[in-house]
């Protein structure tokens, strides 16, 4: 793996190689791996998501990958979860009954209420909170693509972009090297390719 080279993480998710095509398309030299070594010794690292939070999770633990990532970050690399890459990161989840998440954020990933369609999928606003962390300042009022029925609350740690459907949820975070987002870049055009632009030239 090259220095500077992104690790793309492979745990089988539908949507990898739109999220490694739009990496590419930014610049980035991407490694798809699934190898924990090449996880542990990058600098950046990409987790992408779609399925569901439970097998995520499960598939990340059984190969070894999530506990590389967390050496990963505890010595400063830089990370970016999609989607289901960011409910992983939660304490827990409701999904199937119930599910164990990475642990690294505290905290719930809950269904999206009753009463709104499910899944969630289309364009949505996204609202800047917190921080206003460089990242995420530029996408206050977009408009971004999202795919899902379980979201992270709104009071997250780290929060720093809101989107709303039947309830306020966290649609972005930030917290010291770790960024994470529940819309998909790879498939919000302009405004998603700049965000993957920012993250690679962070």
């Amino acid at each position: 793996m090259t220095q500077g080279a992104i690790a793309l993480v492979d745990y089988g998710a539908g949507n990898l190689r739109s999220v490694e095509n739009a990496l590419r398309e930014v610049g980035a030299d991407v490694v798809v791996t699934r190898d924990p070594d090449v996880v542990r010794r990058a600098g950046r690292i990409v987790v992408p998501g779609q399925g569901s939070m439970p097998a995520c999770a499960d598939a990340m633990r059984a190969s070894g990958v999530a506990d590389a990532l967390v050496e990963a970050l505890g010595r400063g690399a830089r990370m970016l979860g999609i989607c289901v890459g960011l409910q992983v990161l939660f304490e827990k989840g409701e999904e199937a009954g119930g599910a164990r998440g990475l642990g690294i954020i505290p905290g719930t990933v809950a269904r999206l209420p009753p009463g709104v369609k499910l899944p969630n999928i289309g364009w949505s606003p996204v609202r800047a909170v917190g921080s206003r962390h460089p990242l995420f300042a530029p996408l206050d009022g977009q408009y971004v693509y999202f795919a899902h029925s379980f979201a992270a609350p709104a009071d997250a740690e780290g929060v720093e972009l809101l989107a709303e459907h039947g309830r306020p949820y966290c649609a972005a975070l930030a917290r010291g090297d770790l960024f994470a987002v529940q819309f998909h870049p790879e498939k919000s055009q302009k405004v998603g390719l700049s965000l993957l632009d920012r993250f690679v030239r962070l």
